[in-house]
């Protein structure tokens, strides 16, 4: 099932180029799961370089359409990166991450999120009034720490970056990597 999700990802963004639609009624009559809700996010690399990523949080439409979707706005709504350009797409790779439902981390302080968190399983999802981010947790490999990782969350929410302080929403969810 692997290789059928990462060819699903990039045959939705071969299409944007004229190539064949992705085969979706297929792959469900092959994975009957895949009709199921779900939530997804799709990385591309360039030369092992950050390419285009987005994502879903929370399954709101069946994960064969979260893909397809995720994949062609990776590609070309990501307002990080210019749109992806035909000449390139043969240097992207693609990485996909399948994430389970998050679950609200309940903590009293900075010192018990701390204990609670599962460095390198747990994506978590920053709430702060009307902002929030996240990090799928693969980003801990860039950065390791809790301090660290937990300062950049806090920036990338639009907070100052010591925002635990305030005490946000925190959920956790983990994700199945394919690439």
């Amino acid at each position: 099932m692997k290789q059928d999700l990462l060819d699903l990802a990039y045959d939705a963004i071969n299409e944007i180029f004229g190539g064949e639609p992705p085969k979706r009624e297929e792959l469900i009559q092959k994975y009957p799961k895949l009709a199921n809700y779900g939530a997804s996010f799709i990385t591309l690399n360039k030369n092992k370089q950050l390419r285009g990523c987005i994502g879903s949080i929370i399954a709101n439409k069946p994960l064969v359409d979260d893909i397809i979707s995720n994949a062609k706005s990776s590609a070309f709504r990501d307002s990080r990166f210019p749109v992806l350009h035909f000449k390139e797409f043969k240097d992207i790779s693609i990485s996909i991450s399948l994430l389970s439902t998050p679950v609200q981390m309940i903590y009293t302080d900075i010192d018990d999120l701390k204990s609670k968190i599962k460095v390198n399983i747990h994506g978590v999802i920053l709430q702060l009034g009307s902002k929030q981010s996240t990090f799928l947790p693969s980003v801990w490999e860039q950065l390791p720490n809790f301090e660290i990782f937990f300062s950049h969350l806090c920036q990338k929410a639009g907070c100052a970056d010591d925002c635990l302080s305030l005490k946000p929403n925190i959920y956790t969810y983990e994700a199945e990597y394919l690439q």
